[in-house]
């Protein structure tokens, strides 16, 4: 007994050490690939319509990859919209400098929605417009005062930037986000016990962001384990790895 306990514990260890390594391996290969135009990428991406040429409401989701030596491991997300008629588009996101003066994490103001970030291009993740952009920023502008965590910040494993973006759209019926395995601190709380998915498609249990399983239409089956996001997603079918994020087949 004591033989199959050891074996299986030594299959499940090299299960997701392999793949964490491997993922490792690549997401390096290509922060280190892109050193020298990592600072040279700024301004829009060209993926957000021209505030001033499209008068409808529209919200934006994007992820892109942390800055220096964090993008190997992982993203950084934010929120972008604007309102009907508006001519500029507010973002809304935590960056951790602000903890360090004691001061809110939450950054919001009007800025370039698709910005590159540290040279990396983002990834948009949602696009919504119209009245349905509208009730999503009516809901989104009564949440930011109500993140819990707004004078604290932690990038491992949360709260960070992830965490605040997962806290508004699992909140707001309109976002529908899969948010990427590569996202830490997505799934962090300051207590142990059962919450909906981000993507309110489904459910997930919570552990102090150190241990969670994930099950729910959009994001498919994940585990966190340390902070690190182990899925399977089926529609479309891919893997879900550390510092990779998808792995389409």
């Amino acid at each position: 007994m004591r033989v199959t306990l050891v074996r299986t514990g030594i299959v499940v260890l090299l299960a997701l050490v392999f793949p964490f390594l491997g993922g490792l391996a690549i997401a390096y290969g290509e922060w280190s690939g892109n050193s020298d135009r990592r600072y040279q990428l700024y301004g829009s991406s060209g993926q957000a319509p021209s505030a001033q040429e499209h008068g409808a409401a529209i919200v934006q989701v994007y992820a892109a990859r942390a800055a220096r030596w964090r993008g190997i491991f992982g993203v950084h997300t934010w929120i972008a919209y604007k309102k009907a008629g508006a001519t500029q588009y507010v973002r809304t996101e935590v960056i951790g400098w602000g903890a360090r003066y004691k001061e809110s994490v939450v950054v919001t103001r009007n800025g370039v929605p698709d910005q590159y970030w540290y040279g990396y291009e983002p990834e948009l993740l949602a696009d919504i417009r119209g009245q349905q952009a509208e009730n999503a920023i009516a809901r989104i502008e009564s949440l930011i005062e109500e993140y819990p965590f707004r004078d604290h910040y932690r990038i491992w494993p949360g709260p960070n930037s992830n965490t605040y973006t997962a806290h508004l759209i699992r909140q707001v019926e309109e976002l529908v986000v899969d948010l990427p395995a590569t996202a830490i601190g997505k799934d962090y709380a300051d207590r142990v016990g059962f919450a909906a998915a981000p993507s309110n498609t489904g459910y997930q249990f919570l552990a102090h962001g150190l241990f969670g399983v994930k099950l729910a239409l959009e994001e498919g089956l994940e585990i966190n384990i340390l902070g690190a996001t182990y899925g399977l997603d089926l529609n479309p079918l891919a893997l879900k790895l550390p510092c990779i994020g998808r792995l389409g087949f």
